[in-house]
């Protein structure tokens, strides 16, 4: 079941916070990295290339968590629990990842060559939501 981030949680979400990203590997232990992130709607949007890791565990299981903690407080925090409905390349995954970019770093990104983004559209299962 699904559960719809409230507009609290979104604007956490949409600011540039850190999240950490979990996900399963094989042996069922998790497997976390610090990423960048945004929502699109109720979907929450993380940008890696294709065959990291990351990339690896969540096409085998779609099973995710993210947490994210204010830079400028980080006694507030939101964690979600979440499947990966859906995976986006080519050209909006490019531009997504450079929109990711200059909202985290005030700069362009720099493509590496020969490397596919992609996009993981996530759907948040459970969220909690806490603040000081």
């Amino acid at each position: 079941m699904s559960e719809r981030l409230t507009d609290a949680v979104r604007a956490i979400l949409a600011a540039p916070n850190f999240a950490h990203f979990a996900t399963l590997r094989a042996d069922g232990t998790p497997h976390v990295s610090v990423t960048w992130l945004d929502t699109d709607g109720d979907l929450i949007r993380i940008n890696s290339a294709v065959g990291r890791v990351k990339d690896r565990n969540v096409r085998r299981d779609p099973r995710v968590a993210v947490s994210v903690a204010l830079a400028d407080d980080a006694y507030e925090t939101v964690t979600i629990d979440a499947r990966v409905e859906s995976f986006v390349t080519g050209a909006e995954a490019d531009a997504h990842i450079d929109a990711l970019s200059r909202a985290y770093t005030g700069k362009p990104w720099n493509a590496v060559a020969g490397q596919e983004r992609v996009i993981y559209l996530l759907r948040p299962e459970r969220i909690i939501h806490h603040s000081a």
